[in-house]
């Protein structure tokens, strides 16, 4: 008759306590990255941030001749607003530079302002004399101005960026680029600016 012989299978390992501390950290890691999503969702919802920009408001044109040795000299006087429409965060402007340009080439001007902060729901308004150098113009670009005047309407472009940033309470800081690129007309026989929509956009 056989002999019975003692069985020789192990006890179950347990899980190392290590282990456990690891699913309960990343369980609570879990939790709280769903939760801070649902704050920062219905935050966004009830405060409804609106994104500052920059506009040209306004613009005159107040020189814009040339000599018979085809020199231009001009001056446009120029109005930016920065508007913060949010009810509830201030905006911080910065790295503010705009290029006024004539005949897509020609820079008139250079438009720069320090740092600056608008308050909640405010704008603030900048006031741009940009004045050219002498330019002399080809034969080209004298048949050009001479056309603008015949017509009298003159295109400038104003290209350039700002660099933004607003805090949204709780939720945190928000920075962001916002670039203008624009034309801006005038009657050069009295100097009048011809509003066109010129506002940056965000990127």
């Amino acid at each position: 008759m056989p002999g019975k012989y003692p069985s020789t299978s192990s006890p179950p390992r347990r899980t190392h306590f290590l282990w456990w501390c690891a699913a309960v950290i990343c369980a609570i890691i879990t939790v709280a990255v769903i939760i801070t999503g649902v704050v920062v969702f219905v935050g966004y919802l009830v405060m409804h941030p609106r994104i500052p920009i920059i506009r040209v408001v306004d613009a005159h044109l107040d020189r814009f001749q040339y000599d018979v040795g085809g020199v231009l000299v001009t001056q446009v006087n120029i109005v930016v607003r920065s508007e913060n429409d949010n009810t509830k965060a201030h905006a911080s402007f910065s790295d503010f530079g705009l290029v006024l340009v004539f005949q897509e080439t020609m820079v008139i001007a250079r438009l720069v302002a320090d740092p600056y902060e608008v308050s909640k729901n405010d704008s603030v308004d900048f006031y741009f004399p940009a004045a050219s150098q002498p330019i002399p113009l080809n034969p080209e670009q004298m048949q050009a101005v001479d056309s603008y005047l015949k017509q009298d309407r003159v295109r400038f472009d104003l290209k350039g960026s700002v660099r933004c940033r607003w805090r949204i309470g709780l939720l945190g800081s928000v920075r962001f680029w916002s670039h203008l690129n624009c034309q801006l007309l005038f009657h050069p026989s009295n100097g009048t600016y011809i509003p066109t929509p010129c506002t940056s956009k965000a990127k």
